[in-house]
């Protein structure tokens, strides 16, 4: 399955293979998207908020209240935000586009 990540200009895109099952954050990751995502998706941070694109994020499953609840400490959050930790990827999220916001950082340096 395919994953685009929009980067934090706007202008740069990475295209992503991926397969169901797989982890949002860990295909960031192995594609050097800048998140953290140090709490290894124990819920205790917001370092690897992404943005979905609209036509993207009624395809998601809900939102759990902690991850709702880690939303509110992410900086630059849309009413399409989630963690990408969070995100399962499945067959129905082929295709899935997903904006990294300016404000992400990545204290840990390049993997």
């Amino acid at each position: 399955m395919r994953v685009t990540f929009i980067h934090a200009d706007g202008k740069g895109r990475t295209e992503a293979e991926a397969n169901a099952g797989d982890v949002l954050l860990d295909v960031a990751q192995a594609h050097m998207m800048p998140l953290e995502g140090t709490c290894e998706g124990q819920m205790a941070c917001s370092t690897c908020h992404v943005i979905v694109a609209k036509e993207d994020f009624d395809r998601l499953p809900s939102a759990s209240e902690e991850e709702e609840d880690m939303l509110d400490l992410a900086a630059g959050v849309r009413r399409t935000s989630r963690l990408a930790c969070q995100i399962v990827l499945t067959g129905d999220l082929d295709g899935l586009t997903v904006h990294i916001p300016s404000e992400s950082r990545n204290m840990q340096g390049p993997r």
